[in-house]
Parts: C-alpha cells; structure tokens; sequence
C-alpha cells in the first residue's frame, strides 16, 4: 500500500494522535469511506495515498447517504471526541476547541464553539458588527436551533467536524473523508460545512442525504447559525476578509431565529 505522510514538528502535544482517534472513530459505523491510518507518531501521521479521480454526480449522491448513516452512529454527547483534545483549523495554525461533554446543542455551541471565537474576532469588526455576532450568539443560547427548522432537538451525531470540500477526497472507493475535527454535534455541521465555499455536486450530496435521513422543509435556512464557528474561525485564521460575511451571517442567523418564533 502506498502512503502519505502529514507531517509537522511543530505541532501541537497529540494533535496527531487526535487525528488517528477521529478518522477511526469515523470509520467504526462503515458508513461512509474513511483514509486509512498506517502509523502516528508526535510530529508525523501515516495514511494510506489515496488518488483523487474526477467527482460524480453518482459518487456525490452517494456519499450524501453514507454520510446520513454516519451521522446516525451517533455520540456521547455534543463536544464529545474521541481523543482527550481536538483541535480545528489548518496544519500550520490549529487552534484547540473544548471537548466538553454538553446534554444540549445550545450550550455546546454557544458556549464552547461560538464565545471563545467572537471574543478572540471581536478587534475585527466594528461595534456594529460585534453587536449583530453577539445577537447571534443569543439566538443560539435560547434554542433557536436545538432542533431543524424549529423541529425537536435533535440528538447528538457523528459528525466530520471540518467538512469543507477540501476534506472530502473523491477517490475510486468513493468519496472519502480525510482531515477531520471528529466530535459528537448537529447533524447540520457537515451539511453547513459542505455549503459555506461550495462542494462538487452538492446538490447530489444533499439528494442523497435528504433520501436516507429525511430533513424537515426549510433545513436550508438554519445552515447559517451551523456554519458561523468555522465562518469566525476563518475570521481568526485568515483576519479580516471574512469579517464582512461573518457580519452578514450574524444577521441571517438572527433572522432566522426571529422567524422560527425565538
């Protein structure tokens, strides 16, 4: 088998080994292709070489179903991952995120995904801006999005965790996930993460996952409050030029919240 070595000496205590735990823990439901670990070590992770081939509206489809029973295999508890810490963000410039064990979506996400990121973005916006992430940060703290278009509250889920495009790999064995930050959180994550810099196919994708799992009417709207953490991420990562559509996200996702009666 061929291999592929990420590797880093700079990188964090365990970045690595979190890594390995979360594309097995992905793995274990066989619900969706998963790159093989081959070895892991501080500074180096080992997969298996994967060749990319070009995308498919079948393949697409296809992994929307695959990832609708992945999501099914469940979690813990949102926050949970399978390692002791998890981090999210590029090889060169991770940032660590709580794995704290939440009961309910709106504390996870508020608390432990959403605040630490406004206040480390907030020198980047103005105080109009601040205000509008803040009001967002409130819709998500009363429940608005506990559940899926004003839904019940949905259970913990399997989730990716960083599924942009980029991190999903189409490869003879289909469309396969690599690079994850793996923990237990909403179904819409992925979902969110798939839509925020466009995947191929994605409307195939979602085809496929709406098929297998079934999503209320109107699932689309709530992807806003799903995407702002890696939307503010990229705020701190990449500094202002995101600042603009994080704004306008805020914006949406208090909208939103107001129109589902929050």
């Amino acid at each position: 088998m061929e291999e592929y070595a990420k590797e880093s000496p700079a990188a964090p205590p365990g970045f690595f080994a979190a890594e390995a735990a979360g594309l097995a823990w992905l793995a274990a439901p066989a619900a969706v292709p998963v790159v093989g670990v081959l070895d892991v070590r501080e500074d180096r992770l080992l997969l298996e070489r994967l060749e990319a081939v070009p995308p498919t509206a079948a393949a697409a489809r296809a992994f929307g179903r695959g990832l609708a029973a992945l999501h099914a295999a469940g979690a813990e508890a949102f926050g949970a991952a399978p390692s002791e810490r998890l981090w999210f963000g590029p090889l060169d410039a991770p940032f660590e995120v709580s794995v704290a064990h939440r009961g309910d979506f709106r504390t996870y996400w508020a608390q432990d995904r959403l605040a630490p990121l406004a206040a480390a973005t907030a020198d980047a916006l103005d105080a109009a801006g601040r205000r509008a992430v803040e009001e967002a940060l409130a819709a998500v703290r009363a429940g608005a999005f506990d559940g899926i278009a004003g839904g019940p509250a949905e259970a913990p889920s399997r989730v990716h965790g960083d599924l942009w495009a980029g991190n999903v790999l189409f490869a003879a064995g289909g469309a396969t996930l690599i690079d994850p930050s793996a923990h237990g959180g909403h179904r819409l994550e992925d979902l969110a993460l798939l839509a925020l810099f466009g995947a191929p196919h994605l409307e195939e994708i979602f085809a496929g996952y709406e098929a297998a799992a079934g999503l209320p009417s109107g699932w689309r709207q709530d992807l806003p409050a799903h995407l702002f953490f890696a939307l503010l991420a990229h705020v701190r990562l990449f500094g202002g030029g995101y600042a603009r559509q994080a704004v306008r996200t805020a914006e949406a996702i208090v909208a939103r919240a107001r129109a589902l009666g929050f």
